[in-house]
């Protein structure tokens, strides 16, 4: 999944929330490429956490799977506290996993469980997750254990929130992952200068949703996007990759687009039927 070989984060320990397939997958294995041990997370067993394990072992980094429901609001706590304790440090924490309401069982739900549900895995989740690892990172680095290494957190969240979009789909994220993006920047001034807070907020990326998309959104994301195409996962994953890294060691607060360079005027220009 990644051409580097670089081993910039070894000796880091790094937790990857939402890492069984797609972008969370793709970055739990580019950061094992780069020497990290890695800590993935599902909401429960699968086919896709075994395979992300099997990636990760395979470039000789340690792995170790964890479980946790994050729409369950008691599951935060232990998540944070069994995936620190399994090295006793976290040194990179990402915030990737998202609620799901567009394939799947939620597909069905109405406007309002879907916007009820993504704000508890989204934004919730996230805030309350960084908040007690971010607590830990800094007593620790205060602790004088390792006071010249920052430790890293990392959110997703989503380029169009900066703009807006139409629809159910665009006023459902723009809501969660815009509340994500601002907290970034809150969370960043809370835990300077021992934790670098940053996001990554990438555009129209070819995960599951986009191999299955219509010829209306092929159409708009390719348009959308300066390099007139999809992205992948492998290209977030080496933007949160360099953001988790000393390399970033001076850059705190701040939201990247990973987009390719947004086009905005594009499809107001040129309408098309969405068919579907």
């Amino acid at each position: 999944m990644s051409g580097s070989d670089q081993q910039t984060l070894k000796g880091k320990v790094a937790v990857v929330t939402g890492s069984s397939s797609g972008i969370g997958q793709t970055i739990a294995v580019d950061l094992a490429q780069r020497g990290a041990k890695v800590a993935i997370h599902s909401r429960k067993d699968s086919d896709g956490i075994r395979k992300t394990m099997s990636e990760v072992k395979k470039l000789g980094s340690e792995c170790q799977p964890f479980f946790a429901d994050f729409s369950e609001p008691k599951s935060l706590v232990p998540f944070v506290e069994q995936t620190w304790a399994w090295n006793n440090q976290i040194d990179i924490w990402i915030n990737n996993a998202g609620g799901d309401v567009l394939t799947g069982a939620n597909a069905d739900t109405s406007f309002v469980e879907k916007l009820n549900y993504l704000q508890q895995v989204d934004v919730n989740s996230t805030l309350l997750m960084s908040k007690l690892v971010g607590k830990k990172m800094v007593e620790e680095r205060l602790g004088s254990q390792r006071p010249t290494s920052s430790a890293s957190i990392v959110n997703i969240g989503w380029d169009q929130a900066l703009t807006g979009m139409d629809g159910d789909s665009g006023e459902m994220f723009a809501t969660t992952k815009g509340a994500v993006m601002a907290m970034t920047k809150s969370l960043a001034q809370t835990l300077a200068p021992h934790v670098r807070v940053n996001c990554v907020a990438p555009g129209w990326i070819k995960t599951e949703w986009g191999d299955q998309a219509s010829e209306y959104w092929d159409t708009r994301a390719k348009s959308e996007s300066l390099m007139e195409r999809w992205g992948t996962p492998i290209d977030v994953a080496h933007a949160v990759t360099f953001l988790a890294s000393d390399d970033a060691s001076f850059i705190s607060g701040q939201i990247l687009c990973v987009n390719g360079g947004f086009r905005s005027s594009w499809f107001s220009q040129n309408p098309i039927e969405k068919n579907d």
